[in-house]
Order: structure tokens, then sequence, then C-alpha cells
């Protein structure tokens, strides 16, 4: 697969309702949550847009942008409505988008090319990760022929990716991590979080 067809986005504009605060900026040991992601697929893409309706702090590198949601309360699918629009009106020249969300520090980016590896391209235009049964759709990687479809959905209300991703077909690639820092556990609340700390301090 060539990454020079695809562009990073990192979905930071949702509200952080349970946690209370915007997660995207709260430390986990020397870094804020939202650079864990960006420190592992800084150096795999030409660029990478962060998708956020705040002024956030991130990582120091003329690789991000970053764009507000076309409108906000559209969910994930909003964000990556707002990115492929982001694309047009920029006129770049990706075919695709790969998604990640902000809240995942132990995901690594040989999850990625384990993910990358296992797709065919022919069979659909869009894949989610998936492992121990369990569908990760904020990792992603959606055609930029999508793009009509999505903004149809948004239109008519659609709002939960699963729901609309199952009614256009998807493809889920499988594969079980190996050791006990699960790469898709994500922080939620202030328990997740203490449970992070917890796990990296056990490295």
């Amino acid at each position: 697969m060539d990454n020079n067809n695809i562009l990073a986005v990192v979905l930071a504009g949702g509200k952080s309702k349970r946690f209370g605060k915007d997660k995207s900026q709260v430390k986990l040991g020397d870094k804020i949550l939202i650079d864990y992601v960006l420190t592992e697929i800084i150096d795999l893409y030409k660029d990478i847009l962060i998708v956020t309706n705040e002024p956030i702090k991130f990582l120091d590198s003329n690789k991000i942008s970053t764009t507000s949601d076309i409108k906000k309360g559209l969910g994930p699918l909003g964000g990556v409505y707002s990115a492929m629009k982001w694309i047009k009106n920029n006129k770049k020249n990706y075919k695709w988008i790969s998604t990640f969300p902000i809240d995942t520090p132990f995901f690594k980016k040989e999850h990625l090319s384990k993910f990358f590896k296992k797709i065919n391209l022919n069979k659909s235009n869009l894949f989610f990760m998936k492992s121990k049964n369990t569908r990760h759709n904020i990792f992603g990687l959606w055609s930029l022929d999508l793009y009509e479809k999505l903004e149809i959905a948004l239109n008519r209300g659609d709002r939960k990716v699963e729901l609309w991703a199952n009614e256009i077909g998807v493809e889920t690639i499988d594969f079980e991590h190996e050791n006990n820092k699960d790469p898709f556990f994500n922080i939620n609340t202030e328990n997740d979080l203490e449970t992070a700390k917890k796990l990296l301090n056990n490295d």
C-alpha cells in the first residue's frame, strides 16, 4: 500500500463528556494524550490532519494541519467527512484517509503495519480493525469514493459509524495483540486514565 495516497486523520472533535474535559490535552506520563498517536504515525505519512473544534496543543511538526468540523455535533462520521472536504478544498491528491482516535495511548505503528498488510483494496472502500471479536470503527481506512455517500447520510441524520458502515459495506481486518497492553484500550474516564498510568509504569 502506498502511504503517499493516504492522509492520516486524527479525530479530536469530540466533547469528551464522560471524561469531563478535553481528553486530548490530558497528561499521561511525559506526554499529552493526543501526542501518543501522533508520535507513532508522524513518520509514516506526508501529512496529518487533526479535526478539532477547539485550539489544542499537539506535537510540533510542519506535517500537521488542523481543520474544524464542517458542522458540529455530527460525531466521528462528521469528522471523516470534514477531512474529506479538507482534501477537496485544498486540492490534495489523496485517495484514502486513515483515521485514528486521540485516546488510545498503547496503539503502535506496528499494529498499523499489520493492518495495512492484510488489506486488499479491491475488496472494499472501507476497512476497520478488529481484535478479540470487537470492531474498532475509529481505526479505519476510508476511500474518498465514499464522500458523496457520506454527505447524503449526514444530511439525512445518520450519526452512528457502526450502522452506516454496515449499510454501505465494510471489511474488517482481524489481528491479535501479543502482550498485556491492549492497543485499543481507550481512555473515557478518570478511572481509565488511572489504569493507563499503571500500565505505563509497568514498562
